[in-house]
């Protein structure tokens, strides 16, 4: 039995997910007040398909199985998930969600794509099953990316969160459920603050915009794709890993390295992120973490190589 995403706003992230829930075999029912929404949409799946058979279309996947309704109501009826991608205005969102929340059967799930509002002021106005409206945040694009942070608020119970988590799973995310509700959630605030320190950068005449991206590009970036940012520094201590890397490289937080204040490297700190580490590494020796992160970066070089400045003809650039 075919499942239905029902998507509410289809301007980059709404049609993101409509080629996604598509590619997946979904059937996808969508709203957008705008008159060109359609064209517009149905442009932007053509678009993408390519790119989704390649990477393997689920069986009876097509872009046939999109339908545009003429409201709110009609489009969320018989849905299994419901995607709401309105501008980021929070009276807006908040305005949008009780009406949905309003006009969905009761055990449906409501994901908002919000960047940055938190669940509990989204769950604000809605008077029927607050609780099932969370935050499912992705990422552009929405069709490729896997990764879905959920956020549960105030009235969110356990079981509402793992039910959005299956939802996601059956879309092919990486569901990441964050413990507590925070602005920005987990993944904006680490890239805003990449973002932040770039802009200071620039603005101190340190760099461009062009010697900045390199510095990603070329460098972290390559290993972030792979082992984030605890597991690199894990591998940075040697043998005995994250712990000698604090010890060694802790003294640094409190140099201006950066514009922003590092929290204080407490022993209680020092015992999170070890264990954390540890965790990740599920007892491999570093020497091997460091073969399988080697394997990966050769692959991955092959592949980027492709697309680097050079490959496109142009020369003397970073």
């Amino acid at each position: 039995m075919s499942q239905q995403l029902s998507v509410i706003g289809t301007g980059v992230i709404g049609n993101g997910w409509i080629a996604r829930a598509l590619a997946r075999g979904w059937d996808v029912v969508a709203f957008d007040p705008d008159p060109e929404a359609p064209a517009r949409t149905r442009a932007f799946v053509d678009n993408a398909w390519a790119s989704l058979e390649r990477l393997g279309l689920a069986e009876g996947a097509s872009p046939e199985r999109l339908t545009f309704v003429e409201s709110l109501e009609t489009a969320v009826a018989g849905a299994d998930l419901i995607q709401e991608n309105v501008p980021e205005r929070l009276p807006l969102k908040q305005e949008i969600l009780a009406a949905i929340d309003a006009a969905a059967e009761e055990r449906v799930v409501i994901g908002s794509s919000t960047s940055g509002f938190k669940p509990s002021d989204l769950q604000q106005d809605c008077t029927r099953a607050p609780g099932r409206v969370i935050v499912a945040h992705p990422f552009n694009p929405v069709y490729l990316l896997p990764l879905v942070e959920l956020v549960g608020g105030a009235a969110t119970e356990p079981g509402e969160i793992e039910r959005a988590r299956e939802l996601y799973q059956a879309l092919e995310m990486r569901p990441l459920v964050v413990r507590r509700e925070i602005e920005g959630h987990i993944a904006d605030r680490l890239m805003e603050a990449l973002w932040r320190e770039a802009l200071h950068l620039v603005n101190d005449g340190v760099a461009t915009t062009e010697e900045i991206d390199a510095a990603v590009v070329y460098g972290c970036g390559l290993r972030w794709s792979l082992m984030g940012t605890f597991l690199t520094f894990h591998l940075a201590g040697g043998e005995q890993g994250m712990r000698h890397m604090l010890e060694q490289f802790g003294p640094a937080l409190k140099l201006p390295w950066t514009r922003m204040e590092a929290p204080e490297l407490t022993d209680t700190l020092i015992d999170r992120v070890v264990e954390g580490c540890e965790h990740q590494a599920a007892g491999r020796p570093v020497a091997e973490l460091d073969r399988r992160r080697d394997d990966f970066l050769v692959e991955l070089l092959d592949l980027v190589q492709k697309y680097w400045p050079e490959a496109e003809g142009l020369e003397g650039r970073i």
